[in-house]
């Protein structure tokens, strides 16, 4: 899909404050599909689809279930999502903020983009558990108020309408949520000496150089988006799969050969959630790989990783500086990437450290 550059969205939901503003300090332009150009109804659709619980089985799971405003758009502090009927899934809830610079959408990068991510939670049974996408539609097509935005954003009402464009609307809303503008930006790109703390000033010095975090949460003269929208086996929780894992990865690659769906099965059963990266490229150098996360707000999203076993900002500093481990005799993954090794920080570069990532956090966000 082609993109062009276009002016970010700072949602009425988040600063009150309208559409087509400039992009936060911090933070380059939101790349906007040209198939699905930014409108202000269709964002205030899309904001209205993405709260709404009746798209669910049971009528009380929306997208905002698990994507929560009031929690920076995770659900924090549970380590996985929970579903219909509480059922909980394998995978902690990524932030939506800032996903618009993502290459790749989901912790596997299974789906490309917004549009293909939106859709796939209406269908998961441990999400919102619909078997298709019909009710959806159906709801819409007795909804006043949806047929007369609808008709506005794409022209169509009753039997015209399709899930396509509710993903559209969706992902239109979604790239709206954009945040910059924290204490780190307005040091590094806004050149105020004094929005940082010592301490955190040391932290971004640990974060740039001993602590080589700078290497994956990337960095530029001009803007920071913290990921490098790569995938990495950091040895989080492989030890699950670690003794089977080839024989697993075989499995799962005869049954997805055969049409399983692959959303489904990462969310179902730990054991193929653990695949990392694997069920999307069916690659052994991706097996238990994971896309890199962002660090903007990271102190509103706790826990941490992929499946939500790292609690606190002090737990993830300690994981690294042990070179991926847990505990430091812990043993290392063949399949582990080969720049997680020991940082040999002390007590004090780690304190420092976490600091700075606390002065990633926007205002809006703040608790």
């Amino acid at each position: 899909m082609k993109l062009k550059v276009g002016v970010s969205l700072l949602a009425t939901t988040l600063l009150g404050a309208g559409i087509a503003l400039a992009e936060p300090l911090g933070l380059p332009p939101v790349p906007i599909p040209e198939a699905n150009p930014q409108t202000d109804a269709k964002i205030k659709l899309g904001d209205k689809l993405f709260h709404d619980k009746r798209f669910s089985t049971t009528g009380e799971v929306s997208c905002s279930t698990c994507h929560d405003r009031g929690k920076a758009f995770t659900d924090s502090p549970l380590s996985v999502s929970e579903g219909i009927n509480k059922l909980k899934g394998t995978r902690n809830a990524p932030t939506v903020i800032n996903s618009a610079y993502l290459t790749s959408q989901f912790w596997d990068g299974r789906e490309p983009d917004l549009e293909g991510q939106a859709g796939q939670p209406f269908l998961n049974p441990v999400e919102m558990g619909l078997k298709d996408y019909t009710p959806i539609l159906e709801i819409i097509k007795k909804d006043l108020e949806y047929q007369q935005q609808f008709k506005i954003v794409f022209g169509k009402s009753g039997d015209e309408v399709t899930i396509e464009d509710v993903k559209m609307a969706i992902a239109s809303f979604e790239r709206t949520l954009i945040s910059g503008d924290s204490p780190f930006d307005r040091y590094y790109f806004g050149g105020d000496k004094t929005a940082l703390s010592e301490s955190a000033i040391r932290g971004l010095d640990v974060f740039v150089n001993q602590g080589r975090c700078v290497s994956c949460h990337t960095i530029s003269q001009t803007h920071a988006l913290f990921t490098d929208n790569r995938f990495h086996n950091l040895g989080v929780s492989f030890a699950v799969i670690d003794n089977d894992v080839k024989e697993m990865a075989n499995h799962f690659s005869r049954a997805k050969a055969k049409g399983m769906n692959v959303d489904i099965a990462v969310l179902a059963n730990q054991n193929t959630s653990e695949l990392g990266r694997f069920v999307v490229s069916d690659e052994y150098r991706d097996m238990g790989s994971f896309k890199t996360a962002t660090l903007r707000n990271i102190n509103e999203t706790a826990p941490y990783m992929h499946d939500g076993s790292q609690q606190t900002l002090e737990d993830v500093v300690d994981f690294y500086n042990n070179g991926g481990r847990v505990n430091e005799d812990d043993p290392i993954n063949a399949f582990q990437s080969g720049g997680i090794r020991p940082l040999n920080l002390s007590d004090q570069q780690k304190d420092d450290l976490v600091v700075f990532l606390k002065a990633l956090t926007s205002p809006e966000f703040l608790k």
